[in-house]
């Protein structure tokens, strides 16, 4: 079978709880890696750079674009953010299943570059669980979180592009159903090209 790893880009709306799906699966599991994304945002409290994300400067950030050391990046909110590549590679040829947390814009830029990635996007069961949990951050301003409400609705006419829709009411469960859509990917036939031409040809040696 095929060993390498699977690349995986999980989006969803800021507030469907990514994050918090994506640390819970890392804990129980060790057979991913989780990419950390570069951004020009600034961090939120308790939030620490190389962990949740690298934070850069706008220039900085353009620099990386310049050397093409990005997977893929968009600009989201006034911010940019964008995907390290070496480590991504890295991971893959480890036979780790790669994780990308990113939003929709770079998830085709993915999809384009890499036919066999996992798109999956995740939600809340409803709209208005979705602006309950912004506000319940209690980070941001009444602005921000229209413009966040806004930028979901823009979302949400793109996902059915991805592959899975997983709905995050219950943590434990999402968390679960999470794990066994990534590892049932690796059964794939289209993953599995070389195994089954080996299988072929051994078989052929029984043929009457």
């Amino acid at each position: 079978m095929n060993n390498k790893g699977i690349l995986v880009v999980v989006s969803g709306f800021s507030g469907a709880g990514k994050g918090t799906v994506m640390k819970e699966l890392l804990k129980r599991y060790d057979n991913y890696a989780l990419s950390v994304s570069v951004t020009t945002r600034l961090p939120r409290p308790g939030e620490e750079d190389g962990r949740e994300y690298f934070f850069r400067t706008k220039e900085e950030f353009e620099q990386l674009i310049r050397e093409d050391a990005l997977i893929e990046y968009a600009r989201y909110v006034d911010n940019y953010y964008g995907t390290p590549r070496s480590y991504v590679e890295q991971k893959l040829a480890e036979g780790k299943d790669v994780i990308l947390e990113i939003e929709i814009q770079g998830a085709m830029k993915v999809k384009e570059r890499n036919p066999e990635t996992l798109l999956v996007f995740v939600t809340p069961p409803t709209v208005e669980e979705l602006k309950r949990r912004l506000e319940g951050r209690g980070t941001e301003e009444a602005d921000v979180i229209a413009s966040r409400m806004s930028r979901a609705a823009e979302e949400a006419e793109g996902m059915d592009a991805y592959d899975y829709v997983l709905v995050n009411d219950d943590l434990e469960e999402c968390v679960e159903r999470m794990h066994e859509i990534i590892q049932s990917e690796h059964f794939r036939m289209n993953r599995n090209t070389d195994f089954i031409r080996q299988i072929k040809e051994e078989s052929r040696a029984f043929i009457i």
